[in-house]
């Protein structure tokens, strides 16, 4: 890796310096129009990508007397935009001034976003007029129109684009917010070398090349996405591929033929889903080499269903916000049933005890750990030295996942230490649902877990006291629910409300969360 280096330049600058004309993106707003129409497709070129993202680092750190914000290095740019190429264009502009690029889910409630513009503290917000946030004095908005005048103005100008920042490879890139145990997320800081750190992602799970068309399942601004969909095409020079239409639950295999797809990638309720409500006979899978799943465990019969149906292997990998994915199976590991594969190739982890944080035996289950000298590994929680203390420990940064490895490396998984609960992919945290629901007059006691539903399927369940003036009948738990929604991400929201006398608790008054399942 070289001495100065910038995340901007490995995925956008150079590839646009090996293959300007190649498409880097395509984004469908209309799945069942004509491919070529314009109005349904935008289509942009490496070259063009390049002039966008340099004309928007201009216009983020340009004096205001020249049109621009005026902002500078090291400055924070929270992204609340929708599926459209301007996230992209605006994420890696952030990061090509030398800024740290802070993209948040669309989901997110008004109150969840302003929390984030807080914690993070960031000098300029992208915002989409449909997504709205209350936004402090002080604090500049990029709104779709400024954005678009900065892209036109550098079009055809060189001059209105800046140079790529010359940064250090341990240089802040940009934050995500993930959730923890504690009720409010966490933002955990990802370097400049973050891209560079997922090369062995390419040949240890994609096999991914220069040629390829990557279509994600998921939107642009969940880390998932962002890594898997956009980030490692560009860093080869390969084609992303975004989905910004209605949400029809089965139109992936329509974009795979319409778009001649290579690669798809999505979490396992897509391909169940797919699989169950789908007619495979009628899909053209042609393109397609074969599908990607992660965010949670992938069901044995899911995998097995989707395989006999469309003849194309999945390959399953596991990872986490803090460092993406790191074990996986993959076209050169073969998959094994039970197990999302092993480590890939560079990458180091153990498995240590949850006593005295010593390795423990093959086939022992322990607290899964990735090596610290990882460079895809984050540099640490935003602004929560101990927190970030408490998982680096020694040599290693030490997850939450209960694990085990066999004599091949493969790996089992056993579920997590903590209370931490996946939702569709998402980590909830469970404090975060419960401080919410406990707001609501009708509340006297709540906790929150998820509850297995059958294989693979788990949902957000509250398990409620009642109030002594609540209205408890058949709408009491609706308007919980309701309530939850005004106030939270559909996805942390409880889809279940279960009344109880009591809490299940120690004899020091801890909560049990484990004896509500």
């Amino acid at each position: 890796m070289p001495a100065e280096y910038t995340m901007a330049r490995y995925c956008v600058g150079d590839p646009a310096a090996r293959r300007p004309d190649h498409l880097a993106l395509i984004v469908v707003h209309d799945a069942h129009a004509d491919p070529a129409d314009p109005a349904a497709v935008d289509q942009w070129t490496y070259r063009e990508v390049d002039a966008a993202v340099r004309s928007i680092a201009r216009g983020l750190t340009a004096p205001t007397t020249e049109g621009g914000l005026g902002l500078h290095r090291g400055d924070r740019v929270m992204l609340r935009m929708g599926n459209r190429a301007r996230f992209p264009l605006t994420f890696f502009g952030a990061i090509a001034a030398g800024l740290v690029a802070v993209p948040t889910s669309a989901q997110l409630t008004e109150e969840e976003a302003a929390w984030i513009l807080a914690d993070s503290e960031a000098a300029a917000i992208a915002l989409d007029p449909d997504l709205s946030v209350a936004v402090p004095e002080g604090i500049a908005i990029l709104t779709p129109e400024l954005i678009a005048t900065w892209i036109a103005a550098g079009a055809h100008d060189e001059r209105q684009r800046a140079p790529f920042a010359d940064l250090h490879p341990d240089d802040p890139a940009f934050i995500t917010y993930t959730s923890g145990t504690t009720g409010r997320p966490k933002g955990v800081v990802h370097a400049q070398r973050s891209a560079w750190g997922r090369r062995p992602m390419y040949d240890g799970w994609y096999g991914l090349t220069e040629d390829d068309v990557m279509l994600h399942a998921g939107a642009l601004n969940w880390t998932y996405t962002l890594g898997v969909g956009l980030t490692d095409p560009w860093a080869v020079g390969a084609t992303a591929l975004v989905y910004d239409g209605p949400r029809e639950p089965l139109v992936w295999p329509h974009l795979i033929a319409a778009h001649r797809a290579t690669l798809f990638a999505a979490v396992p309720g897509v391909y169940r889903h797919l699989v169950r409500h789908g007619d495979p006979s009628t899909w053209d899978l042609t393109s397609l080499r074969h599908g990607l799943v992660a965010g949670e465990a992938l069901p044995g019969s899911v995998r097995a269903a989707w395989e006999k149906a469309t003849n194309r292997p999945l390959y399953e990998a596991l990872g986490m916000s803090e460092i993406s994915t790191f074990v996986s199976s993959g076209p050169t590991t073969p998959v094994r049933p039970g197990s999302p594969g092993r480590a890939q190739p560079g990458r180091r982890i153990a498995v240590l005890s949850q006593d005295d944080g010593t390795p423990v035996p093959i086939g022992e289950a322990g607290r899964l750990a990735v090596h610290r000298s990882d460079p895809g590994l984050m540099l640490g929680y935003w602004r929560r030295p101990e927190e970030t203390a408490d998982a680096m420990r020694d040599d290693w940064f030490v997850t939450a996942d209960l694990v085990s490895l066999d004599d091949d490396g493969y790996l089992t998984y056993h579920g997590r230490c903590d209370d931490v609960m996946n939702a569709m992919g998402y980590r909830v945290s469970p404090v975060e649902v419960e401080e919410c629901l406990a707001h609501h007059p009708e509340v006297a006691e709540v906790a929150v877990t998820a509850v297995p539903k059958g294989e693979g399927v788990a949902i957000i369940t509250a398990w409620v006291v009642p109030a002594a003036s609540a209205k408890v009948g058949d709408a009491f738990g609706q308007r919980l629910i309701d309530y939850a929604h005004r106030h939270l991400a559909a996805y942390k929201c409880p889809r279940e409300v279960v009344v109880v006398e009591s809490l299940p608790r120690t004899g020091n008054g801890k909560l049990r969360r484990a004896d509500l399942r």
